[in-house]
């Protein structure tokens, strides 16, 4: 018996008879949803739970139109934009989001069309093996209520096995020509109800552009400052003394040569930090080891610098835009820099996939997990170097790890 083929002949019976279930919690989440908002109306009570409630919804949504997906066996696109930190700012994006409307529709739909399908894919998975059990073991059942096949009381051989086998051959007719019509066409209105129009899709687009373009712009403006900041603390500074060193050798050569040659001295070593000061900033703008060894370079010197043992699985990276081989360095810089400092971990790994026209970096440990992007743990500042180039960040950090920082940057023109 092919296992992967009786699996595939069940799906749609599993999809239906899990929308029994995912109906109920929708009616329930239209009853919590109503109550907060009744609540924010009357009292503004609701005003701290509906940022959560509606948070919720999307995950919720989102995972059913996952499902719904894998039966059609498309590939799952993302919907949602990342939420802002806030309970205020949360509830803002959530209610202007065109999303949230859709997800509340589907709410409804899943009630109307999730109740009688998944009682339909119950009886037809419940039906088979009920049916067996009843025709052999109908003896057991008292006289006086006696075991029923299609509402037939069976009170001998003949009957149980008749019945029993009309009940055992609708229930499969209904699992191979009747569930996956229904299961398919379930699928497609979930998919329908959550996917946003063509125009919807456009004003996301626009919507999350702009968010990126002030993002970027904001990015931009903090790099500029943490530029000027350490130019003027260090070697700015270094410089001013050194040319208050040589003011002072200057007229301490005539009178007091000692002097002057200290001066000097100190002179040369002021110059020396100053130059070293200058080669750390220029670093962070583009560092140099990009240009001598390529991205797969850069991050094996990264690597051999990080205190967590770190493997790195590099394919072929090819020739990339120094926009994306930037961005893909700082962001491994940073992920190894949290490692080194928050995670408690003992192995790390560093992936680099040149795919198509998307370069995929991930960086992964093996330490306590819990990553708290409110905190200053740098994952902010990743984000938003990556939305810059529009391309997309996943965290992954449940309590206890592991942690995975994962990135797509686009490299086409």
């Amino acid at each position: 018996m092919d296992i992967a083929a009786v699996r595939s002949r069940l799906r749609p019976a599993w999809y239906l008879a899990l929308s029994l279930p995912i109906a109920a919690a929708a009616a329930v989440s239209m009853f919590l949803l109503v109550a907060t908002a009744a609540t924010t109306a009357a009292a503004g009570l609701g005003l701290l739970l509906l940022p959560f409630a509606l948070s919720a919804l999307r995950r919720f949504t989102d995972t059913q139109r996952r499902r719904a997906a894998a039966l059609l066996g498309e590939p799952v696109e993302p919907r949602y934009r990342p939420l802002p930190a806030g309970a205020g700012a949360r509830l803002r994006h959530v209610f202007r989001d065109p999303t949230t409307a859709r997800d509340v529709g589907w709410l409804v739909v899943a009630v109307l069309t999730g109740l009688p399908l998944g009682a339909i894919g119950l009886f037809a998975l419940a039906g088979v093996p009920v049916a067996v059990v009843q025709t052999a073991l109908w003896w057991l059942a008292s006289p006086e209520q006696p075991v029923t096949l299609l509402g037939i009381p069976v009170r001998g051989w003949g009957t149980a096995l008749a019945a029993g086998a009309a009940q055992l051959a609708i229930c499969l007719a209904v699992l191979r020509w009747v569930l996956p019509p229904l299961a398919r066409g379930h699928a497609l209105l979930t998919r329908a109800v959550l996917t946003p129009a063509p125009t919807g899709d456009l004003q996301e687009r626009v919507t999350q552009l702009t968010a990126t373009r002030a993002g970027a712009l904001s990015a931009h403006a903090a790099e500029l400052q943490r530029i000027e900041r350490d130019l003027h603390d260090g070697a700015q500074a270094r410089l001013v003394a050194l040319a208050i060193r040589l003011g002072v050798a200057e007229r301490s050569l005539a009178d007091d040569p000692e002097t002057a040659a200290r001066l000097l001295r100190e002179a040369r070593t002021g110059a020396e930090d100053a130059m070293a000061e200058l080669r750390d900033v220029a670093r962070t703008i583009y560092p140099p080891i990009l240009a001598d060894r390529g991205l797969a370079g850069a991050v094996a010197a990264l690597a051999a610098r990080c205190p967590v043992p770190t493997r790195i699985d590099a394919g072929e990276l090819g020739e990339l835009p120094a926009a994306v081989e930037t961005a893909a360095y700082f962001v491994i810089a940073e992920g190894l820099t949290n490692i080194a400092k928050y995670s408690d971990s003992e192995h790390a790994e560093v992936l680099l996939l040149h795919l198509d026209d998307r370069l995929l970096v991930s960086v992964t440990d093996d330490g306590r997990g819990g990553v708290d992007e409110t905190r200053g743990t740098g994952v902010v500042g990743i984000r938003r170097r990556v939305a810059a180039l529009d391309g997309t960040t996943a965290v992954s950090s449940p309590p206890g790890g592991p942690t995975t920082i994962a990135v797509e940057l686009p490299c086409g023109s």
